[in-house]
């Protein structure tokens, strides 16, 4: 197995994203499929109103299939903040009116959104956009569960929080210009009082702009939630590379093993609405007592 650097920087990889839907359009009505453009299911340009040119003479144009338009708009409006985290989205009814399309185009846009948990549906209240302050949404991005006992939020002690310059690696994966600012945080997370998890994580430093080291310490909730709250940042998906590493004395030291001690190593880059890299994040797991658990469907 390969030796796990402690600031975990031989491990980048590159990660590539979409490109984001333009910011600040209004939602405008939209009529019947024909006559739209082709649209991508995760990020989607609702300026376009005409089919894309074909690339060969004879060859045919594609056109969006109506629902999708609607999640496009919908999500244009997630994304603009007309309804915040947590809040109650309009019915399906009045979104139908708003956009003058049927209830169950509608409904078919929205089962999409809340298989990609933009939005929750609660029975007989409605629909709400899915926030990170959610207990549910705690587990969504941290695998990592204990052999027994009931997956719980780990302790986290903060060993370093500065603004630097984006090492070139770093730059690439979250399309940054090397020597941007980021701010780094590096910290130890805890089971039960156990050192378990060495993490590294990079933040565009022009968007967390004010993150320091004492506001992370005295908020007692997950962090993406405070990146949600005070940054307007949400962590939409990720995109993760794992392998299997052997501790080096930097982790051995913070998670208080031998040296060689088997560990998985992760690098993660997260993102918000349109695709947009917002987070680096490299951690080493001590999986002695907890394990990386996924559901694939």
């Amino acid at each position: 197995m390969n030796s796990a650097s402690s600031n975990l920087t031989n491990n980048a990889t590159a990660a590539s994203g979409a490109v984001s839907p333009t910011a600040g359009t209004p939602a405008t009505p939209v009529a019947a499929a024909a006559g739209n453009a082709a649209t991508p299911v995760v990020s989607v340009n609702t300026t376009a109103t005409t089919a894309v040119p074909a690339p060969a003479a004879n060859a045919s144009p594609t056109f969006s299939p109506l629902y999708q338009q609607i999640k496009a708009l919908i999500t244009q409006s997630l994304q603009s903040g007309e309804w915040k985290p947590g809040e109650l989205i309009p019915s399906e009814v009045e979104l139908a009116g708003r956009f003058k399309v049927s209830q169950g185009t509608v409904r078919k846009a929205i089962d999409e959104l809340a298989a990609e948990n933009l939005v929750m549906r609660r029975q007989g209240k409605g629909t709400f956009v899915s926030t990170h302050h959610e207990a549910r949404a705690h587990f969504r991005f941290l695998r990592l569960v204990p052999d027994e006992g009931v997956p719980h939020y780990p302790e986290s002690k903060f060993i370093e929080v500065k603004r630097v310059r984006a090492p070139a690696d770093v730059a690439r994966l979250m399309d940054l210009k090397s020597g941007d600012a980021v701010i780094f945080i590096k910290r130890v997370q805890y089971f039960d009082g156990v050192p378990t998890i060495v993490e590294e994580l990079w933040l565009p430093g022009l968007i967390f702009k004010g993150l320091t080291a004492e506001r992370l310490v005295e908020y007692k909730g997950p962090m993406y939630g405070l990146f949600e709250t005070e940054f307007g940042t949400r962590m939409i998906r990720a995109s993760e590379q794992i392998r299997a590493v052997c501790a080096d004395a930097g982790a051995a030291q913070l998670l208080n093993i031998d040296l060689g001690t088997p560990l998985l190593s992760s690098e993660r880059v997260s993102f918000t609405y349109g695709d947009k890299p917002v987070e680096l994040r490299r951690g080493l797991y001590l999986t002695s007592r907890h394990h990386y658990q996924n559901e694939l469907s």
